[in-house]
């Protein structure tokens, strides 16, 4: 089972950047393809973005803030989030179901994981 620890999150001001950190470890982690999920207070997780070996896919609600890449393991992927706004404000997560490919990724993907890591926390405020 893949399994996943989430980190680089923190309280950001509105404008600013952060990386967000996924490391993946278990059998055949690094051939999956991963999407970013979040959680804001009182609302749903909704999708964020995927990867995969090939080109990334992004929620629709994503207007190019945000960039998603892996690194050259395979076991690590990051979300790169750039002018941070106080409705990015949730908890981040990134999960897989052994998915081979991205194609079609949505907030519907969410419920079929059936373990999620502690996520990584990002806050946005003056």
């Amino acid at each position: 089972q893949v399994q996943f620890v989430e980190s680089g999150g923190g309280l950001v001001q509105p404008g600013g950047s952060l990386r967000l950190s996924c490391a993946a470890s278990g059998y055949g982690a690094k051939y999956y393809a991963i999407g970013w999920f979040r959680q804001a207070p009182g609302k749903e997780r909704e999708a964020v973005s995927c990867i995969s070996g090939s080109e990334p896919v992004y929620a629709d609600w994503v207007k190019g803030r945000f960039t998603v890449s892996r690194d050259a393991s395979g076991y690590t992927v990051y979300l790169h989030i750039n002018n941070l706004k106080p409705e990015d404000t949730a908890v981040y997560y990134c999960a897989t179901e052994a998915w081979v490919s991205c194609a079609g990724f949505g907030s519907d993907w969410s419920r079929g994981i059936d373990s999620w890591g502690q996520g990584t926390r990002v806050t946005v405020s003056s």
